[in-house]
């Protein structure tokens, strides 16, 4: 217990656990940052990278360069960047001396809109599928590799992300080093939460989705016990990601109510896999040390997904589960974020058994 106490406690970064709420922190001391935009994995598209990493120089580690992928509905910078309490989870990883970097997807965030996001949405198929978001992916770890000279890095993935991270791990075995599945999805009988929120029914999905603040908060307090929702976030924090998050679509933002906009390929490959019975890729090719994480209260990827998940990761090595209590879907924003940061931490940082 010592050792996984001192692999958890913060270096540059303040500690998380029992803060008060405290307004959005400039950027904390020892954390350099970095933003650019590379080519995606098709002609005409820009991927927007952030970089956090301590300023003192040190020799680039594939077992300390981590790659994290969003979710279905919103974007990486207010999913692992958001400094509430005083740090972000990318402060927290980069001031344990990691090289951390966020990626927007096409059609998400910073990233190139395509212009079927702009016209109503019945005018096109679902945006930014799977196999799309793939080719995202491995644009941007071969950045990566390539600007630090490494021949693998490791990868995170948030709900539909660990779905993309989990199979480019099985497809691309030579170049992962560690694969965190963070809320992850796995079969279900019935519509996602998603579905249900921004596409109901079974008839054709358009190029994307929106969602209302209103549908927003909604969704997040699903399967939250009535007597502890006032007590998931400490004062502010929740306002501070939703004014954050919906700002990322300025489009969205003229609207009234003001809306944020979601490709719907997400919507269209659940079908397709997810609620077809045919999981979207193969956890026994995965042969990185993987830990899948989440919390009691998820209710998008509830905790027996991740139990049928975990026996099928026959060939990882080191594989671990983690149920944390007091959260949801959306732990890395709540008042025991610091829960899933220190397990995620000790997991990152310790020497795997073969």
């Amino acid at each position: 217990m010592q050792r996984r106490a001192l692999l958890a406690a913060p270096l540059l970064a303040p500690p998380l656990l029992g803060l008060a709420a405290a307004p959005a922190a400039a950027q904390p001391a020892g954390v350099a940052m970095d933003e650019m935009l590379i080519p995606g994995g098709d002609p005409g598209i820009q991927l927007y990278l952030r970089n956090k990493r301590p300023e003192a120089a040190t020799p680039a580690r594939p077992d300390r360069t981590i790659l994290c992928v969003h979710g279905a509905t919103y974007p990486a910078s207010t999913t692992f960047d958001l400094a509430v309490g005083g740090v972000s989870w990318m402060d927290y990883m980069a001031g344990r001396g990691f090289d951390v970097w966020c990626l927007d997807l096409r059609n998400y965030g910073r990233s190139t809109r395509e212009a079927a996001m702009g016209q109503p949405p019945e005018a096109n198929p679902p945006l930014t599928r799977g196999a799309v978001a793939q080719k995202d992916i491995a644009a941007a770890a071969a950045h990566i590799r390539e600007l630090r000279g490494l021949p693998k890095i490791m990868h995170l993935g948030w709900s539909w992300g660990s779905s993309l991270q989990a199979r480019f791990a099985a497809d691309n075995p030579a170049l992962v080093e560690r694969l965190v599945l963070y809320a992850p999805q796995w079969l279900r009988e019935g519509p996602s939460p998603a579905a249900a929120a921004g596409a109901a029914g079974e008839g054709p999905l358009g190029a994307y989705r929106s969602v209302t603040r209103a549908q927003a908060r909604a969704r997040w307090m699903n399967g939250v016990p009535e007597a502890q929702r006032g007590r998931l976030f400490p004062a502010g924090w929740y306002e501070h990601w939703a004014d954050s998050t919906f700002a990322t679509d300025p489009e969205g933002m003229r609207q009234v109510p003001s809306v944020l906009r979601a490709p719907n390929g997400v919507l269209q490959d659940s079908r397709e896999f997810w609620q077809a019975g045919k999981p979207y890729y193969d956890p026994a090719a995965i042969t990185a040390p993987t830990l899948v994480v989440l919390a009691e209260w998820d209710q998008d990827t509830p905790p027996s997904m991740a139990m049928a998940l975990f026996p099928l990761l026959t060939a990882s090595p080191g594989k671990r589960l983690v149920l944390l209590g007091g959260g949801t879907h959306g732990i890395m924003l709540e008042r025991q974020r610091g829960a899933l940061f220190q397990a995620v931490q000790v997991f990152l940082e310790e020497a795997i058994g073969g």
